[in-house]
């Protein structure tokens, strides 16, 4: 019995030095913030009938709407400055593949960065560009099936009939950010990116992405353009696309909020590729137009969102383009909690054939060239 009690005594012991000894260690990272988002849908989606007569499936999934967790913190130095870093990963909680990803840890936002009050803040890793962050704020349905990226920010496609060569409104890695400190309301971001680190010989393709954006945020008003310019070795798909757009919001009663984004994308990618590199260049092979429009009404915890966009004709191809008209209710039922069921239908003109974005599911929403999917969705989101 005296053995066992003086055992205990130890055991006590080692499990207090092993609190004192660690206390500078805990300290040490008392900066680490965790948080993230889990949300979950049951979708009810009908693929619609292609131009080839193809009879789309009428199906239920379970959808993850970009779930995710990440770490972040922050460290004040001298003269005014600080460190901030960031580590964020998607996590399909329905589906054991990162949809976006290669199945490595940080697939969103992560980087490491300086910090400055009068001098604006420097990062560097894997980032949204200033070109995507001019207009995210103006989409309700942004993260959910309903998203607006569905027709804008030169989609990629399975068949590639209404997408860019390198898609818009991305996250590239090999990113340095720039962003200018707020004054009054007004910031401006500048990015670059390496498309094509794995390179070892100069005659392999080249690829690179510049993006900017000048945004002004000060309540009830919100305006923002932004231009994103794609260079492309000639030896593989062409020279050059560059889109620009202008987003334009406005709240009134801090209730009710209207958001308009128009954007024009345009391109001299190849339009005949040989082995031995470009063999025709075409003007706008997939430039085109688009522009969304978007209401939310909040009522407390609840709101009411109504959205319409549209991609207008590619320059090179009749019969492209299509428009997407979605429709949501959010019952809250906490701060951090709400509920939500959400309708979208994409209506594809004969040539093309866009389908729904953001969700696990989304990707088998597309039923062939001339197919119009639609989708009811009923979901849960919990931010922590």
């Amino acid at each position: 019995m005296q053995k066992a009690f003086t055992k205990q005594k130890k055991l006590i012991v080692v499990a207090l030095a092993a609190a004192v000894f660690s206390a500078p260690a805990l300290a040490d990272t008392a900066n680490i913030s965790f948080y993230g988002i889990a949300d979950l849908s049951y979708d009810f989606i009908n693929n619609g009938t292609s131009a080839a007569g193809v009879a789309g499936a009428n199906k239920t999934n379970v959808s993850s709407n970009v779930s995710r967790f990440g770490l972040k913190g922050a460290e004040g130095l001298d003269g005014g400055l600080s460190v901030i870093w960031q580590i964020e990963q998607q996590v399909n909680i329905d589906n054991t593949n990162e949809a976006g990803g290669t199945g490595t840890f940080a697939t969103r936002n992560s980087f490491v960065g300086l910090k400055s009050d009068s001098a604006g803040t420097v990062l560097l890793g894997r980032h949204d560009t200033p070109y995507k962050l001019a207009t995210r704020k103006l989409d309700p349905f942004g993260d959910s099936i309903a998203d607006s990226r569905a027709l804008t920010g030169g989609v990629t496609s399975p068949t590639t009939v209404d997408s860019a060569g390198t898609a818009f409104d991305g996250r590239p890695t090999n990113t340095i950010h720039y962003a200018t400190p707020k004054l009054g309301g007004f910031t401006g971001r500048i990015a670059y990116a390496n498309l094509t680190e794995t390179n070892t010989t100069a005659a392999q393709a080249k690829n690179s992405l510049m993006s900017m954006a000048a945004i002004y945020d000060a309540a009830p008003f919100f305006g923002s353009l932004g231009y994103e310019e794609h260079k492309l070795d000639v030896t593989r798909v062409g020279g050059k696309e560059s889109a620009w757009k202008l987003g334009l919001g406005y709240t009134m009663m801090d209730a009710f909020t209207l958001g308009f984004a128009y954007e024009k994308t345009s391109d001299n990618l190849c339009t005949a590729v040989l082995a031995g590199g470009c063999a025709a260049v075409g003007n706008d092979r997939f430039g085109h137009n688009a522009y969304y429009l978007s209401g939310n009404y909040k009522m407390g915890m609840n709101a009411v969102k109504l959205a319409y966009g549209r991609a207008g004709q590619l320059a090179s191809t009749a019969n492209t383009g299509a428009n997407q008209f979605s429709l949501g209710y959010d019952h809250g039922l906490s701060k951090r909690t709400k509920l939500y069921a959400i309708y979208s239908r994409i209506s594809n003109k004969t040539a093309s054939d866009y389908g729904f974005s953001q969700s696990t599911s989304a990707a088998s929403t597309v039923n062939g060239i001339g197919s119009s999917p639609s989708v009811v969705s009923l979901g849960i989101k919990h931010s922590f």
